[in-house]
């Protein structure tokens, strides 16, 4: 069931800030490719190198990432939790167990990977938070996060346009139609809109936030995985408020849909996004973009290889007040 709390504990300024300047970050200290994720995360490539060498590389690109984010002016915890005997191969895509927001709230989410449920730990991140300066956030669950049923992969599977209100989703296993609807009217979203994708492999796209990203005013999207009738709806959605970016399958591959809009210390917007994605982008693309945000292309190859998610999927947005 999903936790009791009143739904005007989410006001509506809320919805009408966008973007944040604090993200959390969870490194990659048991990194390797997850037999149990590739069951329906085409992206992911198992490589042959030794389980020491990914490691090694994917921490590298870690910190290379934060130190880079941090450079421009982005506030970075990093959610360091000590090892306790049990692997969690995609710890270091948290956005995928936790939403936060203005008003000191954060939400749980049921993965569908037993192994990826080992990642939620509250406490921990609790105590990151705390450390970086930010309030101690009261903790709701979105139904059952330990032993799940149905599965709601948090902002990997819920794109939020916060500007207005509205909710994009892929469905799919991890993406459950009634929790996703508990979701969206428990925090007071206006509209949630929600359809069906098929890949060029004939399956559905494991998350929404590998085919599209929503920002202030622009919107990427490979709306052409998307079932036709639908793809108006959602396409007329976005062009009534935003500079709509289409993207190809193949461009999707490169993770050009796994990006996400961030504002600097001084209020500057920057565009975070794999220098795979970034080099796959037409120059017309780049172009659009530019207008929105400083594009900051960072090489997270193998990360984004063996785990199946790129720069997005490894920020959790942070909106908790300091």
């Amino acid at each position: 069931m999903v936790a009791s709390f009143p739904r005007e504990s989410i006001h509506s300024q809320f919805h009408a800030v966008h973007t944040t300047n604090a993200v959390v970050m969870v490194p990659p200290v048991d990194f390797k490719f997850n037999t149990e994720t590739s069951a329906d995360n085409e992206f992911q490539t198992s490589l042959t190198l030794p389980e020491t060498q990914v490691k090694e590389k994917a921490l590298a690109e870690f910190n290379q990432m934060v130190e880079l984010l941090r450079s421009h002016g982005v506030t970075v915890t990093v959610m360091d939790y000590a090892k306790n005997g049990v692997e969690t191969p995609d710890a270091v895509f948290p956005n995928n167990w936790f939403s936060t927001s203005l008003d000191g709230e954060i939400y749980l989410f049921p993965m569908a990977c037993e192994n990826r449920r080992r990642e939620v730990r509250p406490q921990a991140l609790t105590e990151a938070l705390i450390a970086s300066g930010f309030k101690a956030p009261t903790f709701h669950d979105i139904g059952n996060i330990t032993l799940p049923q149905r599965y709601l992969e948090s902002t990997g599977v819920m794109i939020m346009d916060h500007s207005n209100s509205t909710v994009y989703a892929a469905l799919s296993v991890r993406c459950d139609r009634q929790l996703l609807q508990e979701y969206v009217d428990a925090v007071g979203f206006r509209e949630v809109i929600y359809f069906d994708t098929k890949m060029s492999s004939g399956s559905p796209v494991y998350h929404t936030n590998v085919m599209m990203a929503v920002g202030e005013g622009f919107a990427v999207i490979c709306d052409e995985i998307i079932e036709e009738f639908e793809r108006r709806r959602v396409l007329t959605s976005l062009q009534k408020t935003k500079d709509v970016i289409s993207i190809s399958e193949e461009q999707m591959g490169q993770f050009c849909g796994n990006v996400l809009q961030l504002k600097n210390d001084k209020d500057e917007r920057l565009i975070a996004m794999s220098l795979s994605a970034y080099n796959a982008f037409t120059l017309e693309q780049k172009s659009i973009l530019r207008r929105h945000g400083k594009l900051v292309p960072i090489d997270v190859s193998t990360i984004e290889t063996i785990g199946g998610g790129s720069v997005r999927c490894m920020l959790a947005e942070n909106f908790l007040p300091k």
